[in-house]
């Protein structure tokens, strides 16, 4: 794609990563951000070299950090020839052009990074399109800032026109794009509403989370199939739909996009239809990765997503994967030790979150599938029988 900023190259580019703490977000909490945006840089293809963070009231409308901190940056990338800052919010587009006059190197930001990695995980026609669109409108007022190198051409007579008449070209060019896009997803979202509403009686279940808690992996274990799974961020774009039977009662399982923290706005409109799989389900299955350190905010993260998508209440099972890393057996002597240990985790908090139905599992090792499988078909078979009281199918 030409559209984005950013391209994964075979060889990985180093980089520094910038973050601000204020009096909204602790430094524990910054310091959790960064990790995750070295997770997202590492998925991109970068190498993490360093992380800087500063306090501040607010972050510095002109620079993002302050004049001292943005000179300590500089030095280190004069220093240790870094490629590449990534700063840990979306900049503003005289931001951008300000620290990129200041350090004289590549600044990308937490949303274009997002939407690059997007854009390498687009295989399908939709997803490519909704991509797209998301970089088109996030390039658009940006603009200015790729004709900087004009501002080094002074006094010219007839250098500052067409500089000017470039840009708004330019906006012109991407605008005609941004309103083919939005047909073009107009037409798929038409297409994928008739697919779903050809999908017939069969009740449907969405299995959401943040993303890499391991969503498609389940999804291959209970369907049956070999969706795309790997530790990485965003593995799946592309929305998978399959049908599976449990003990002869079959539903529609759906694999949904992972959330993230500060996740675009631009790609939240691009991914509307995607997230019509979510609006439309008869159940959410919310899968947590426990062994994560803050899968609480997870928890939050996606339920705030949730409830922007969508106010109607839904049925919710809560699952806890990854239970293997979080209880952590070394040897065969454990494993009667993590039986226990499962017993206890079932007495927990966690448990008894906001009084939702949840079942601790780990999908990579199929430890407890048979209690969520059984978990799914009950709520299944009562979403049957509410919505068809007078189908014997399946009594």
């Amino acid at each position: 794609m030409t559209t984005g900023h950013v391209t994964v190259d075979a060889v990985e580019e180093r980089c520094i990563l910038v973050g601000v703490v204020t009096p909204e977000i602790s430094e524990s909490t910054a310091q959790e951000y960064l990790e995750e945006l070295e997770f997202l840089a590492e998925t991109a293809g970068a190498i993490t070299e360093k992380k800087f963070l500063q306090k501040l009231p607010m972050p510095n409308p002109r620079t993002y950090v302050g004049t001292g901190k943005l000179e300590e940056i500089k030095n280190f990338i004069t220093s240790e020839n870094i490629e590449l800052v990534v700063f840990d919010d979306e900049l503003s587009p005289s931001q951008l052009r300000n620290i990129e006059r200041e350090l004289q190197c590549k600044v990308l930001d937490r949303t274009i990074l997002i939407l690059d990695i997007f854009a390498s995980r687009a295989r399908t026609s939709h997803a490519k399109t909704q991509v797209e669109l998301a970089q088109l409108q996030y390039m658009l007022p940006r603009l200015t800032r790729m004709w900087t190198h004009l501002e080094r051409q002074k006094g010219g007579i007839g250098l500052r026109g067409p500089g000017e008449s470039q840009i708004e070209t330019d906006r012109r060019i991407i605008q005609s794009r941004i309103a083919l896009m939005k047909e073009k997803l107009k037409e798929i979202d038409k297409q994928m509403a008739v697919q779903r509403g050809n999908r017939g009686q069969l009740v449907r279940v969405a299995l959401v989370g943040y993303t890499n808690v391991g969503k498609s992996t389940l999804m291959n274990l209970l369907s049956k199939s070999d969706v795309f799974a790997e530790n990485k961020l965003f593995a799946t774009l592309d929305t998978t739909v399959r049908k599976v039977v449990i003990d002869n009662l079959p539903f529609l399982l759906t694999d949904t996009v992972g959330f993230i923290r500060k996740l675009p706005h631009q790609l939240i409109e691009s991914f509307k239809s995607t997230l019509d799989e979510v609006r439309e389900a008869d159940l959410l299955v919310h899968v947590l990765d426990i062994s994560h350190p803050t899968f609480e905010d997870h928890y939050e993260v996606v339920n705030e997503t949730l409830s922007e998508l969508d106010k109607t209440e839904k049925p919710v099972i809560l699952v806890f994967n990854k239970m293997d890393a979080f209880l952590s057996a070394k040897d065969e002597d454990e494993l009667e030790q993590k039986q226990i240990e499962l017993e206890e985790l079932k007495k927990t908090w966690m448990a008894k979150l906001n009084n939702t139905k949840c079942v601790f599992i780990s999908a990579q090792n199929k430890e407890n599938i048979e209690e969520l499988k059984q978990m799914v078909y009950d709520e299944v078979h009562r979403i049957f029988k509410v919505r068809y009281p007078y189908n014997n199918f399946l009594y």
